[in-house]
C-alpha cells in the first residue's frame, strides 16, 4: 500500500519575510484574546524590531465615543494589540493630506497630524473607508517575530490595501488564509479551539 505525501499541517507557505506593509496570519493553532486568529498589518520593522496592528478585533466601540471632538465617524475602533491599549492610533489613505504620515504602501499609511485627521472626517472629506483606529498596538523587540515564525505562529504574506481598509472584519483571517492554497483552506476548517473538537 502506498503512503500518501501529504501532511496537513504543512502547507506550503509563501517564504517571505516580514517587512513593512506585509501582513501576519496567525496560525490556527495560536491562543490568546489578541491574537487568535487574527491578521496583523505590520507598519514598522527593522533592527528595532517590529511594529504593527490588528485588523479584525474589534473593541465593540466607535472612535466617536472615545475622541474627543469627532463627530458622525461610521467605522469601528479596532484592538490594535496589546501594548498601550490606552493609546489611540491610526492608519489611512489620505497620504499627504495629513502631515508627518508614515508611508506603509503605495497608497497605505500610518499615524501623522491628529487634528488634520478629525477635521477631515469632520468636514466629511474622509470616512471610514479610509481611516482606521486603534486602541494600542502589537509589538516585537528585535528578532522576537523572526523566533514566532519559525515557531509557526505566524504566516507572512503580501496583501491589498483594500483588505487592510476592509471593514468586513469577520472573514478575512479565512479569506487571507484559504487564499495561500488547499491544505490552508482545510486550516480554516479547525475549531478556534481545539479541546470542544
Amino acid at each position: 500500500m502506498k503512503s500518501l505525501d501529504f501532511d496537513i499541517f504543512k502547507g506550503q507557505k509563501p517564504g517571505l519575510k516580514p517587512a513593512k506593509g506585509r501582513i501576519l496570519i496567525a496560525e490556527p493553532f495560536l491562543q490568546g484574546p489578541y491574537f487568535s486568529r487574527s491578521i496583523v498589518i505590520l507598519t514598522e520593522h527593522g533592527e528595532e524590531g517590529a511594529v504593527g496592528f490588528v485588523l479584525n478585533k474589534s473593541s465593540e466601540l466607535y472612535p466617536d465615543e472615545v475622541i474627543e471632538d469627532l463627530f458622525n465617524f461610521k467605522g469601528e475602533l479596532y484592538v490594535g494589540g496589546p501594548v498601550a491599549s490606552n493609546t489611540l492610533y491610526f492608519i489611512h489613505t489620505l497620504g499627504d493630506k495629513v502631515p508627518d504620515s508614515v508611508k506603509i504602501t503605495d497608497t497605505l499609511y500610518w499615524g501623522g497630524d491628529f487634528e488634520v485627521i478629525k477635521n477631515l472626517v469632520n468636514t466629511g472629506i474622509a470616512d471610514h473607508t479610509q481611516v482606521k483606529f486603534f486602541a494600542g498596538y502589537s509589538g516585537w523587540s528585535p528578532g522576537q517575530l523572526e523566533n514566532e515564525i519559525e515557531e509557526e505562529s505566524w504566516i507572512v504574506a503580501d496583501t491589498s490595501d483594500d483588505m487592510v481598509m476592509d471593514d468586513d472584519i469577520d472573514h478575512i483571517w479565512k479569506q487571507a488564509m484559504e487564499g495561500l492554497g488547499d491544505v490552508f483552506k482545510a486550516w480554516t476548517n479547525f475549531p478556534e479551539n481545539p479541546s470542544y473538537n
